[in-house]
């Protein structure tokens, strides 16, 4: 009996013993820092300021010293405390679960991380904390693996969005196509399903709920996977967490009048809804019936309904991207409507090394209004279809693409003015002043307009930001007026490969050679610049 009484004991004493690590222990904050700043020679000899003054290193937190009424708090709990890091702001400290439990109470701590790799302890807070839930959410969402996608978001230059957690969350698109047969079941777009961002549609031409319609053509399909498809590794779409309403306007087996009834139905509906984007791959000049077939002259913006439908949707502050349209190498050359209206934005194609596509339909509109207005990767282009990549051609891929893009835009800038954006588009595309009749502006460059925006202000006179040399090979450097808090250099995965706080450059030397993007924090400002290393 006494024997079993002491395995017992030893088996218990043995799990006690088993449950305590060595753990972390953060400190929330260092209350005393401002002592330490008046008077850094009170922690810091003169050789090491000297070092940092040379370096153009500046103090900051990290070198204020320990706040020694935690620790002793935690002495007085009965904690036995030998280390302790000012850098990392903490002490370490064996504890077991009951421990962590008393030590993650105090007001004084941050957190607990345990040396452990296979931690036996519960460290995290169980209850969900809504600001590091949404943290973790927008640091899930930016970092993505564009697959064979890649080329055509960097084309554009919207990576640095992405990266900014810009990526269409909040922002409703409705698609206005053809039909959307396996959207409802396809695996790339689970993700749309999963998150609830396929939020309804409507099929205008046999007014029913019908639009994942096994019969119909799937043009709208591959134009929704360009902007809200994903594979994980392999495809990310421009504005993946955005919201989409669903409409079908167009019968592919015909050309009737009726399909401009259809889409204005469809604008009006997405009105209703709130939307804040409509894309259409759609146009039209020809008509089964040659009565209804419009001119060139006609190409005026505002002859057709569906081109005065259009402008009419743009008044109410909704931005309206159309496709150029796919003649460029045909008889009749030229856009068609609704692309042909002054307020809708006008997409053309180029390919791969930013030449226009063949195909790209030519503007001016028959006013000599310049369209398109910019243009994207139509040639070539990779999108989504039921469960895997596709291959595609056409402004109408381009288009929502570019779709994406400005999703992005409105989530970052929901206040600017939608001609203001537009205007900025223009402005910053690749050709900008000139302009090409199948390309615009050129190329469309989101990066460039969301760097600018934020470089500017009618109130606050903001930093002025460079980086230098680009491409690099060594060393990289910022040139602004104010103090650099970090750098975070990603890689063209957006995967995060290098961090550093309060300096103003970087060694890249052992990077492989590509494309990076390097974030800079100023201050409560943040900007992203994209640099090559050779």
């Amino acid at each position: 009996m006494k024997k079993a009484l002491l395995f017992c004991f030893i088996a218990s004493y043995g799990l006690v013993q088993a449950q305590s690590e060595l753990v972390f222990v953060y400190f929330n904050n260092k209350p005393n820092k401002a002592a330490f700043y008046a008077n850094p020679l009170s922690e810091l000899s003169q050789k090491a300021l000297t070092r940092r003054t040379t370096l153009g290193i500046p103090l900051n937190d990290q070198d204020a010293p320990i706040e020694q009424s935690y620790i002793q708090n935690l002495q007085n709990l009965g904690f036995t405390i030998t280390d302790s890091s000012k850098w990392l702001n903490g002490v370490a400290v064996n504890a077991n679960q009951a421990q962590v439990n008393l030590i993650k109470a105090q007001p004084f701590v941050q957190s607990v991380e345990s040396f452990a790799k296979n931690s036996s302890l519960v460290l995290k807070t169980q209850a969900v904390n809504k600001w590091e839930s949404l943290e973790l959410a927008q640091k899930n969402l930016t970092v993505f693996n564009y697959g064979s996608g890649s080329e055509q978001i960097d084309q554009i230059n919207l990576r640095p969005l992405h990266l900014a957690g810009f990526t269409g969350t909040g922002v409703t698109i409705a698609v206005i196509d053809t039909g959307f047969p396996t959207v409802n079941t396809g695996s790339a777009f689970s993700r749309l399903w999963t998150n609830n961002k396929i939020k309804g549609g409507y099929d205008f031409v046999t007014k029913t709920a019908n639009i994942y319609d096994g019969s119909l053509n799937g043009h709208g399909t591959v134009v929704l996977g360009a902007i809200g498809g994903y594979i994980q590794n392999t495809f990310v779409g421009s504005a993946p967490d955005a919201d989409f309403y669903l409409y079908r306007s167009e019968n592919a087996t015909v050309e009737v009048p009726e399909e401009e009834l259809y889409w204005i139905e469809a604008a009006e509906e997405a009105d209703r809804k709130g939307v804040d984007v409509i894309t259409t791959s759609l146009g039209y000049n020809v008509f089964d019936d040659p009565k209804y077939s419009y001119t060139y002259a006609n190409m005026n913006g505002t002859t057709s309904f569906i081109g005065r439908a259009s402008q009419i949707a743009v008044s109410k502050g909704i931005f309206v991207l159309i496709a150029a349209g796919n003649s460029g190498e045909q008889t009749w050359h030229y856009i068609t409507t609704p692309a042909d209206n002054a307020q809708v934005f006008t997409i053309g194609s180029v390919d791969s090394v930013g030449s226009a596509s063949g195909f790209s339909s030519f503007g001016p509109n028959s006013l000599g209004v310049i369209k398109p207005d910019a243009s994207a990767r139509g040639t070539a282009s990779t999108t989504v279809s039921n469960n895997s990549t596709t291959v595609v051609s056409g402004t109408s891929i381009a288009t929502p693409i570019a779709a994406g893009g400005v999703a992005c835009l409105i989530q970052a800038f929901p206040t600017m003015s939608r001609d203001l954006m537009k205007t900025k588009l223009r402005q910053t595309a690749s050709l900008y002043p000139n302009t090409n009749n199948q390309t615009g502006y050129g190329i469309l460059n989101f990066g460039s307009l969301y760097n600018s925006v934020l470089n500017t202000s009618e109130l606050v006179k903001r930093e002025k930001i460079s980086i230098f040399p680009n491409p690099v090979k060594t060393i990289l450097n910022v040139a602004t007026e104010g103090e650099v808090s970090s750098l975070e250099v990603f890689d063209n995965l957006g995967r995060s490969v290098l961090k550093s706080k309060n300096q103003k450059s970087i060694n890249v030397q052992d990077f492989s050679n590509g494309t990076y993007y390097l974030k800079i924090q100023v201050k409560d400002k943040v900007y992203y610049e994209k640099f090559l290393k050779e």
